[in-house]
């Protein structure tokens, strides 16, 4: 068993749909980014990278690549599950916690960690989502951007 760490933080931009785990939620302000900043995908593709030991999403998937513009970040995730597991490895748990004052997400949950754990090759009940705020702290409080952090437990095949 190998664990890993992932984290992704991106600021805020207007005219952007806001894109949290393959899920697009309705009427928020989106995140800036190369591809489509979903957050909490890159947080658990580095996390999966990282407990295979094959680098980092960006050594992968670089902003410099064309190739990756307003990419859906589930594909970034399903080909880091690819790379895993061409490593010998698979994904047997992810938990993940999205951190940002507005919009609540609980609505919405349930709809991510069905989106996480296919693309991830997992059953849902292996995938935990949670949300949180900063209590109006530090750049995610004054409501400049929002930040991700995953867990991906990998097992050797």
């Amino acid at each position: 068993m190998r664990a890993g760490i992932g984290f992704d933080v991106h600021a805020f931009a207007d005219g952007r749909p806001l894109v949290l785990g393959g899920v697009t939620i309705p009427g928020a302000r989106g995140l800036d980014g190369h591809s489509d900043a979903d957050i909490l995908c890159h947080a658990v593709a580095d996390a999966v990278l990282g407990a295979a030991a094959l680098g980092d999403l960006g050594s992968h998937f670089p902003s410099s690549d064309e190739r990756w513009r307003d990419a859906a970040s589930t594909r970034l995730l399903e080909r880091t599950v690819e790379m895993a597991a061409g490593a010998g490895f698979r994904v047997v748990a992810i938990d993940a916690t999205i951190v940002l004052e507005q919009p609540s997400l609980a609505p919405y949950r349930d709809e991510m960690r069905k989106t996480v754990a296919s693309c991830c090759g997992v059953d849902v009940s292996d995938v935990s989502i949670k949300a949180t705020t900063t209590d109006g702290l530090g750049l995610i409080g004054r409501g400049e951007g929002a930040a991700a952090l995953a867990v991906a437990v990998l097992e050797a095949r």
